[in-house]
């Protein structure tokens, strides 16, 4: 008995240990590294307290995105600040006019847009989409079909969700929807619903499980809006 609880004690002081800064930015590093797209040197990582900032040039807009998306990944991460800018070689540059048509035409071919609520604005490379969709799916299908296209140097996304479902939002259908997702303990999870709003509370482990509850949470039939203030904490 006295061994199972020295054990026990030893794996919670395990639990406990936050990184350093410099382990937690090398653990960024690294996982930069691991992403076939990327060219790690371009991308510079300096860490505080959980908060990581990556900088850097890269020639194109989804090599931005990996780099993020990796970053976000690692356990530890609290939070990120991206400054990392798009560069594109002459041959890649394009138009404003030249984005906005491929970009238009893109979406025709895409089932998931609905194309015709969805407005495009090019300036600079940088794309602004608005508008109004029925789901949020629609709204991240029209991001994602921009992100691997040349001459994009980033996305602001302004389209809203105005369901025309008019389902009654049931916390405990959304508390169930959490709990069946294994990457989420849903145990530390406050779950507020308001209207077509919905309110996530509590604290997650990393980037990854706060994202992958608010995905969770936007399928809620009938929601319009979700303030995802999970914290992560270590």
């Amino acid at each position: 008995m006295n061994y199972l609880y020295k054990m026990q004690k030893f794996i919670c002081i395990q639990n406990t240990i936050m990184k350093t800064n410099s382990e937690l930015q090398k653990e960024v590093q690294d996982a930069i590294r691991w992403e076939p797209l990327l060219n790690a040197a371009e991308i510079g990582v300096t860490v505080k307290d959980g908060v990581v900032t990556l900088t850097g040039i890269v020639d194109c807009y989804a090599k931005k995105l990996e780099a993020e998306n990796a970053a976000k990944n690692v356990k530890g991460v609290k939070a990120m600040v991206e400054k990392i800018e798009v560069k594109y070689s002459n041959e890649w540059s394009k138009s404003n006019l030249e984005i906005a048509t491929e970009i238009l035409n893109t979406f025709q071919t895409n089932a998931l847009v609905p194309h015709d609520k969805v407005k495009v604005k090019v300036e600079d490379g940088w794309v602004t989409l608005d508008g109004m969709v029925n789901f949020n799916y629609e709204r991240d299908a029209a991001k994602n079909t921009i992100n691997y296209l040349k001459g994009v140097k980033g996305v602001t996304n302004n389209i809203v969700i105005k369901s025309e479902r008019n389902d009654m939002i049931e916390q405990k259908e959304v508390e169930g929807a959490l709990g069946r997702n294994w990457a989420i303990n849903s145990e530390k999870i406050g779950i507020k619903v308001s209207g077509s709003k919905i309110t996530m509370t509590g604290t997650v482990h990393s980037m990854y499980q706060k994202n992958e509850a608010g995905r969770v949470v936007w399928n809620t039939p009938g929601v319009w809006t979700v303030e995802n203030e999970l914290i992560v904490e270590d």
